[in-house]
Order: C-alpha cells, then sequence, then structure tokens
C-alpha cells in the first residue's frame, strides 16, 4: 500500500468560443440583431441607390471594438451583386451549407466582386464549412474573407477570431497564437473571453506558467466566472503549481462555487496532492452528503488512497473506516482484501474473514492472499 503520488490533476479547459456570423448583407455595416423585413427593404433601397426617402436607416448599435486601430471600411454591395449576396444569405438561413460553400464561391469570383462580396461570401463560407465539420476548409475560408479586408470593423474581427478559434480546434496551437495576438492588438480588446482564450492556447503549447498568469488576473477581476477559475486551476496544476491551485479551488468551495463533481475532486485531489487526508476526506464526505458526488468506482479508488495513507500514517481505525467505504463501490475486490489484510492486522479475524471472502467474491488479482486470510 502506497502513499498517493504527487500526480497532476489536470481540469480540463473550456472549449473554444462558438463561432460568430458577419452581419447579414442587408446591415452588414453595424445591426447585430435580426433585421425586420422593412429594413431590409429600406437597406437595400439605400444600396441600390433608390428611395432615398425610404431608405430609412435602423437604429446603429455600439461597436464591438470601440479601440480597434483599423478604420472600418465603407462596407457594403454594389447594385450588380446585392441580388447575388441575399441569395447565398437565404441559403445559409436555410442550412443548405453545402450549397452556401458553393454560392459563396461563386460570388467571389464574380467580375464585379469587391473587397466586400469577397469577405462576406467567404465568411459565410467558412461558417458553412465549419457546420460541416470540414475545419481545414473552414480555415481556409476565414483567413480568406480577412485578408479580403472588406468587411465593417465588427464583421472583419469577428472572422479573425472565428480563423483563431478553428485553428485551435484544429490543433494548430502556433498559428491560433499568431491568429490571436493579431486581434487582441488591432481590437485593444479586454474582453475577458479574448483573454481567456489565448491563455488555454498557451496551456495547450505547454507554456502554463504564461498561461497561469493570465488565468490568476482574469480570476482577481472577475471572481465568479467559474469557467476561468478552473482553466486558471487546470493552468497552474501544469506549471505544477498545486498550493496556488489549491488556494483558488479552497476559495471557490468556501463561496459555494464548486457544484460539479469534477469540480470537487479537483480540491480534494489537490489536498491528497498536498497530503491534507483529512480536508480531503471532509470534501468527498461533504460533497456525498449534498448529491454532488455521487459513489461508483472512480470515488471508491480515491478513496482507497485516502485509506492506504491513513494505514501508512497508523491511522488503523481510519484505514478500516475509509477501505469500509470504498469496497461496496469499487469495481472489483481489492478494497475489500486491503480491508481484510487491516482488519487483521488489528486483530479482528472474523471480519478480516467476511471482507476475504467478499474480495473473492468480487474478484482479486491475487485471489490466494484472500485464501490465505480465510485459511487462518
Amino acid at each position: 500500500m502506497t502513499r498517493f503520488a504527487h500526480r497532476p490533476l489536470f481540469v480540463a479547459l473550456a472549449g473554444a468560443l462558438a463561432l460568430a456570423t458577419v452581419a447579414p448583407v442587408a446591415h452588414a455595416q453595424q445591426d447585430k440583431g435580426t433585421p425586420t423585413m422593412r429594413e431590409q427593404r429600406a437597406k437595400r433601397m439605400a444600396e441600390l441607390g433608390k428611395g432615398k426617402e425610404e431608405a430609412k436607416q435602423p437604429e446603429q448599435k455600439p461597436a464591438q471594438y470601440p479601440n480597434a486601430t483599423r478604420v472600418s471600411p465603407d462596407a457594403k454591395a454594389s447594385g450588380k451583386t446585392v441580388k447575388q449576396l441575399e441569395a447565398l444569405q437565404d441559403l445559409y438561413v436555410k442550412q443548405d451549407m453545402a450549397g452556401v460553400i458553393a454560392k459563396a464561391e461563386q460570388v467571389a469570383a464574380l467580375p464585379a466582386a469587391g473587397a466586400y462580396e469577397k469577405s462576406f461570401a467567404y465568411s459565410m463560407a467558412g461558417n458553412a464549412a465549419a457546420d460541416l465539420d470540414d475545419q481545414v476548409k473552414a480555415a481556409d475560408y476565414f483567413k480568406k474573407a480577412v485578408d479580403a479586408n472588406g468587411l465593417d470593423n465588427d464583421s472583419h474581427f469577428n472572422t479573425l477570431f472565428n480563423l483563431a478559434v478553428i485553428q485551435f480546434g484544429n490543433e494548430k496551437y502556433a498559428d491560433a497564437l499568431a491568429t490571436i495576438d493579431r486581434f487582441l492588438a488591432e481590437t485593444k480588446s479586454e474582453d475577458p473571453k479574448h483573454a481567456a482564450f489565448r491563455a488555454g492556447i498557451l496551456a495547450n503549447l505547454g507554456r502554463n506558467e504564461e498561461a497561469a498568469v493570465i488565468y490568476k488576473d482574469l480570476v482577481a477581476k472577475n471572481p465568479a466566472d467559474k469557467r476561468i477559475l478552473m482553466n486558471a486551476v487546470a493552468a497552474l496544476q501544469g506549471a505544477d503549481k498545486f498550493d496556488q491551485a489549491n488556494v483558488l479551488l479552497e476559495d471557490a468551495y468556501k463561496r459555494g462555487m464548486l457544484s460539479e463533481s469534477r469540480e470537487l475532486r479537483a480540491l480534494y485531489v489537490g489536498y491528497m496532492n498536498a497530503q491534507r487526508w483529512d480536508d480531503a476526506k471532509k470534501v468527498i464526505e461533504e460533497g456525498l452528503g449534498k448529491g454532488i458526488l455521487q459513489a461508483g468506482p472512480d470515488l471508491a479508488r480515491d478513496y482507497q488512497v485516502l485509506a492506504q495513507n491513513a494505514y501508512v500514517d497508523d491511522k488503523i481505525a481510519l484505514a478500516i473506516e475509509l477501505y469500509g467505504k470504498a469496497a461496496p463501490m469499487a469495481a472489483d475486490g481489492e478494497a475489500y482484501l486491503n480491508l481484510a489484510k487491516v482488519l487483521e492486522y488489528s486483530g479482528k479475524k472474523a471480519d478480516a474473514k467476511a471482507a476475504a471472502q467478499k474480495a473473492l467474491d468480487k474478484g482479486v488479482k491475487k485471489p490466494d492472499e484472500a485464501k490465505n486470510i480465510l485459511s487462518r
């Protein structure tokens, strides 16, 4: 029975953010909501140079990236291409993703297609390819959309961010880091989700200490954001900074933030790594009492770790208690066999034999050990 090794428990990093679509063709400049039919018609008429009095602009919304260094172009379709772009948009609304890609290629190749048409078409194709799970094509289309440089700032930078997301999903972490660094440099974004995404990329590049610095700063600024917290823990653990990870988890636990089994396990395994056995046991018992933790083989293994260390520390009664909790929920009879050994050591031969028989009933790697206990 060996002492629990100092092994890192990696809390899974939160996944990349969902892709953003570019604004509809009728409102490519600012509107990020779903335009009404009247607004669409008014905007189209304005783009075609018709009905100026009728073409009342919809209310503009604040820019997503007000500190961007890029000068937003006058992003709108020419009269020669607006119908083609509307047809492309309609295909996307109908979820005909293969049709979107084919139409986007057609639009981008039009003689009248300018920077806006190409960027819009390639952005739509990128989203469609991502929806079809063709991530390589999605990255290529998003890059073409950015390179064409024809979209308004919000749509342009959303597309650039999409490119980073796809690169991350394709495990092109170095490319994703270069793209998000460009995004942050050009947008001057202070949105925590963007900084967190960059930290996640660094963590996947094995640069956990750099990631941990970012995450810890984000936790300080956003103490109620559990996703950021758990990613900070994962990065700190990856950098072998278990004590710092434990501090974050312990504080979150006291504030009632750890409401999932994996989150509680991160804490009590952190305590185990720090040899804080009593604290680990307390968290497990409280988790079971609240219904956050469920009995099963995984929890049985953790109970056995606690039992092993109680035995090594000569806390025999505690070891018996912990093996007794682990054994019924374990996948095999090994916990019962260990329980039998400790019971025999403590002079409780009848109880030891009962545990040894249960070990045989559930199956053990070395049945002779259980049989020897039964024979004595």
